[in-house]
């Protein structure tokens, strides 16, 4: 009886988790998309995608990056892919949010026994590499084109040096200076509130 309070408690306590992030990545992706280096907004999402993958696993971590996918797709953020291509911008934007989510969740599944700051650490660096990379992965395949015309209109010769300098350099920087800053004081106060 008292294993079942406990699995009953523990899983309350994940599904508020992952309600509360949920939330966050809402609000921080509405929010961010004001932020902006470049022609791109910063992703501060991934903060609560990092936290939700330490605090809850890869589920809810994957959760959280489809969230953060869904929103990008709504709050037209993602427009002039769009304007491209629909499915090419949905499959890029959803999967680069699910898969950075997921990949930061399998980080804490697979280093258990790692210390617990390098492992947060670890996957504040897989997670926006992962958004990142998904992102560059879907300009080549689906709006090479546009972006190459994109990259000759400001200058650029060569469109893999726009796309890394250009579209996501000062972005990425950020995001993973960001995540590498607070997402290791963030799950520390909250693993110490949780062993009061």
């Amino acid at each position: 009886m008292a294993k079942s309070k406990t699995m009953s408690k523990d899983k309350i306590t994940k599904l508020a988790i992952t309600g509360i992030l949920t939330a966050l990545v809402i609000v921080l992706q509405l929010m961010g998309s004001f932020i902006k280096f470049g022609p791109f907004s910063v992703s501060l999402v991934l903060i609560p995608i990092i936290i939700g993958a330490a605090l809850a696993g890869p589920y809810v971590s994957t959760w959280l990056g489809l969230v953060f996918g869904v929103v990008v797709l709504l709050s037209g953020d993602a427009a002039a892919f769009m304007a491209i291509s629909i499915p090419g911008t949905v499959v890029t934007v959803l999967l680069k949010g699910m898969l950075c989510g997921l990949m930061a969740g399998l980080v804490f599944k697979v280093q258990k026994k790692m210390n617990t700051y390098l492992t947060v650490v670890l996957a504040s660096i897989i997670c926006p590499v992962t958004n990142t990379g998904i992102f560059l992965l879907g300009c080549r395949l689906f709006f090479y084109d546009a972006i190459s015309a994109w990259g000759a209109g400001a200058g650029f010769t060569n469109t893999f040096i726009y796309m890394i300098t250009g579209m996501v350099g000062l972005n990425f920087v950020f995001e993973l200076v960001i995540d590498i800053i607070f997402c290791p004081a963030i799950v520390r106060v909250v693993n110490a509130i949780k062993k009061q």
